[in-house]
């Protein structure tokens, strides 16, 4: 992978949450030396017991929130991965000014922090949300610009707008990443997790968001960080956005029947709202996925072993639904 040759030292933000904390593992396992950046405000201590026992691994708490701090901290890198940010998309209307203060100033700061350093290379984890609902299926990098349906993509697409400006205005170089929702160790909230929660609860039963047909495509948490490994490697231009995910997709029927049969349950069904669970929530989601299956990569998982992954870490993990309202 060229982070081992090209980069000596990594700043993870967001470095205790699911996915920052499997990358921190897996950068780490490249030989190479990682500075995480978390306020622990949903990011959790567990997630990096194994970063802990490395040399290579320095843990600074604080906040992308507080320019100063994140700057020193800063100081020294080489490479960012900015994956710090709100993630409560279901509740985003309650509280509209934390997508904007999370997601977009979060993002100004970790580019002027970047700027103060002299650093000219970021990853950033945006998310197939920015198209909205679009008309083209699956939906390409270079879609018809999207109408924004959720005050969480609207944040993400801003931040991605920042970068580019960054990238064209101070020579950065970007790597944009539209995730697909991702699954897998560390695990710590999105429907499989509600679903486990409640079935844990009452077994019998199980009330659902929406009508269970909306069409959701997902991905296993490592294949997600082998194709960002892959993209920073080959791909080389100024600015390079890529959708990441599987070539399929599922409704959340079909999801709600592996995650009963794999727990060996037969639970009676009940569905609120129509075709969308929550404000901003799209109905469809099947990302066009060609540009970066173009540079060789593959998910090695399909969507239902990735679901599978992740039930039968949470059923080892106890503690972690307990922990988590």
């Amino acid at each position: 992978m060229a982070t081992k040759r090209e980069y000596n030292r990594f700043f993870v933000t967001g470095s205790a949450g699911f996915i920052a904390s499997n990358l921190v593992d897996r950068l780490l396992d490249e030989g190479v030396s990682v500075v995480g950046y978390d306020n622990f405000s949903t990011g959790l201590d567990e997630n990096l017991e194994l970063a802990r026992s490395n040399r290579d691994f320095k843990l600074i708490r604080g906040d992308v929130l507080d320019l100063p701090a994140l700057t020193e901290a800063m100081a020294g890198c080489d490479f960012v991965f900015h994956l710090a940010a709100n993630a409560d998309v279901r509740f985003g209307t309650l509280h509209p000014e934390k997508d904007l203060e999370q997601n977009t100033t979060a993002t100004f700061n970790v580019l002027e922090a970047m700027r103060a350093n002299g650093i000219k290379n970021i990853a950033f984890s945006s998310t197939g949300s920015i198209y909205g609902e679009p008309d083209v299926f699956p939906t390409p990098e270079d879609a018809p610009f999207p109408v924004q349906t959720s005050l969480y993509g609207a944040s993400k697409l801003a931040c991605e707008g920042l970068i580019e400006a960054y990238c064209e205005g101070y020579g950065f170089k970007g790597w944009i990443f539209r995730f697909v929702s991702i699954l897998g160790e560390r695990y710590s909230h999105g429907h499989v997790f509600d679903f486990h929660k409640k079935l844990l609860v009452d077994p019998h039963h199980l009330h659902v968001l929406g009508n269970g047909k909306q069409r959701k495509s997902y991905l296993y948490v490592q294949d997600c960080i082998d194709s960002m490994f892959m993209a920073i490697e080959k791909a080389q231009d100024k600015v390079n956005i890529f959708n990441l995910g599987t070539d399929e997709y599922c409704e959340v029927n079909d999801s709600i029947r592996w995650i009963s049969e794999h727990l060996g349950l037969d639970p009676e069904l009940s569905y609120t709202g129509g075709e969308r669970g929550w404000i901003g929530d799209s109905p469809f989601i099947f990302l066009d996925c060609s540009l970066i299956r173009g540079l060789g990569w593959r998910p090695k998982l399909t969507i239902r072993e990735g679901i599978v992954k992740t039930l039968q870490y949470l059923q080892e993990n106890e503690w972690l639904i307990g922990g988590r309202v």
